[in-house]
C-alpha cells in the first residue's frame, strides 16, 4: 500500500507546474486521470520528441491515465460528470473564471461532491489586480523581487537555470496543500478550494532578504549579499582549465580551513575589504586546474566542490548509491529512460524495477469513462 492508493485525481492541467504536482501524487499512489483536449495538451508536442510525444511530456506524466474530452461540448462534459462525482482531488490551471464558464468551478463540483479538494494553480492567484495577467516563471520571480537579487550585471544578465516559480512556487506548495486538505477532510468530511499563487510562493526563498530589508532599512542589491556572491565566502571561482569551483565556507570554521588550504594571505582572510578578498581568492583559484583543487580540498571540511554538468551529476556515485535515477519511464515504443527523481520517499513509490509508461493520448477513455 502506498499513502495515496485509492485517491482519484482529475488533472485538467498542462505544461509543467501542475503536471509536476500531479506526478508527485501519482508517485505516492494516487490514480491520476489527465483530462486532455482533442489533439492533446501542448507539452506533448514540445521538442525534443521521444517517440511520438515530447520527452518532457513523458517525464511529467509517468504513471498517469489519459482521457480526451472536449470541455466545450455539453455531451463530453456529461461524460465527465460521473468522474466529478467520485473524484477526491481536482487540479486546474485556467485563468480565474474559465472553469466557471464550463460549469466546472469549485462551487459547481462541490454541489455534487462536497468532499472534493479542488486546487487552482495560477501565476497570481484568484484575487488581486494581476489575477488575469499571463506570465511565465521569469515574470513571476521578477515580480516577486527574487530575480533582482542575482541576475548578473551589464551585458551579462543571467536567466536562472531552474524554474523556481513553476516547481517550488507551484508544484510543491500545491502538493503540500492538497495533502493538508485531504487530512482536514478526513476529520470534517468536507473538501475545500485551494488557491495556489505561484508568485506568492516565491517569497519564502527570500526570507533573509525580507528580514534584512525590514530590520535595517537597507535592501539587498543585485549580487551584493552573502548568498548571492557578495562575499568571498559564497562565490564561484574559475579554475585554470575553465571549470568552476563553488566555494561556500560561510561559517568561520569552514572559512579558516578554506583559507589554510588555498594559502590566502592574512590581510585578505580578515575581509576588511570584501571585494579585494574576492579578487585575491579568484586569482589563487585561477592558478590551478579543477583536478588539483578537487584533490587539495578533499576531506578538508570547507564546503567546496567543483561544479558538475548534468551528465556528470547523473553518473555521480553518490546519487547512484541512493538510487536516485533507478526509476524508469517508458514510451509507446517500449524505450525507457530515467524518470524524474521526485521528492517522494522511496518507501512510498513503486519499486524501481517496475517501469511506468507515459500515457498515449486518450488511451484510457474506455477504461475510465465506461
Amino acid at each position: 500500500m502506498r499513502p495515496l492508493d485509492g485517491v482519484l485525481v482529475l488533472d485538467f492541467s498542462t505544461l509543467l507546474p501542475r503536471p509536476m504536482a500531479t506526478l508527485l501524487l501519482a508517485e505516492a499512489g494516487a490514480e491520476v486521470v489527465k483530462i486532455e483536449r482533442p489533439g492533446g495538451e501542448d507539452m506533448r508536442h514540445y521538442q525534443p520528441l521521444w517517440g511520438k510525444d515530447s520527452v518532457n511530456f513523458a517525464l511529467l506524466n509517468r504513471g498517469k491515465k489519459s482521457v480526451v474530452l472536449d470541455l466545450k461540448s455539453p455531451h463530453d462534459r456529461g461524460r465527465l460528470a460521473p468522474l466529478l462525482a467520485r473524484a477526491d482531488v481536482i487540479v486546474e490551471q485556467f485563468r480565474p473564471g474559465v472553469m466557471g464558464r464550463l460549469g466546472l468551478d469549485y462551487e459547481s463540483v462541490a454541489s455534487i461532491n462536497p468532499r472534493i479538494v479542488y486546487c487552482s494553480i495560477t501565476g497570481y492567484g484568484q484575487t488581486g489586480p494581476k489575477r488575469d495577467v499571463a506570465g511565465h516563471d521569469l515574470n513571476y520571480i521578477g515580480d516577486a523581487g527574487l530575480l533582482a537579487l542575482s541576475m548578473g550585471r551589464g551585458d551579462n544578465l543571467v536567466v536562472p537555470p531552474a524554474l523556481i516559480a513553476d516547481i517550488a512556487g507551484a508544484a510543491y506548495p500545491a502538493v503540500i496543500n492538497i495533502l493538508l486538505a485531504l487530512t482536514e477532510r478526513a476529520k470534517t468530511g468536507k473538501g475545500r478550494h485551494l488557491d495556489v499563487a505561484m508568485t506568492d510562493n516565491v517569497f519564502p526563498f527570500m526570507y533573509w532578504a525580507l528580514g534584512e530589508g525590514q530590520a535595517t532599512g537597507e535592501w539587498p542589491g543585485n549580487g551584493s549579499s552573502l548568498v548571492t556572491g557578495g562575499t568571498a565566502r559564497y562565490h564561484l571561482y574559475r579554475t585554470r582549465d575553465d571549470q568552476v569551483l563553488a566555494a561556500a565556507p560561510i561559517e568561520q570554521r569552514f572559512w579558516v580551513n578554506f583559507v589554510r588550504v588555498i594559502g590566502l594571505e592574512a590581510e585578505f582572510a580578515e575581509e576588511k575589504d570584501p571585494a579585494a578578498t574576492v579578487r585575491r581568492v579568484a586569482e589563487i583559484i585561477r592558478g590551478e586546474d579543477a583536478a588539483a583543487w578537487r584533490a587539495r580540498l578533499a576531506g578538508e571540511d570547507c564546503c567546496c566542490s567543483i561544479v558538475q554538468t548534468i551528465e556528470q551529476a547523473m553518473a555521480d556515485p553518490q546519487f547512484a548509491a541512493r538510487g536516485l535515477f533507478a526509476h524508469r519511464v517508458t514510451n509507446a515504443q517500449g524505450e525507457s529512460i530515467a524518470a524524474v527523481p521526485v521528492p517522494v520517499d522511496a518507501a512510498f513509490r513503486t519499486a524501481p524495477d517496475e517501469p511506468l509508461p507515459a500515457p498515449a493520448l486518450g488511451a484510457h477513455n474506455d477504461e475510465v469513462l465506461k
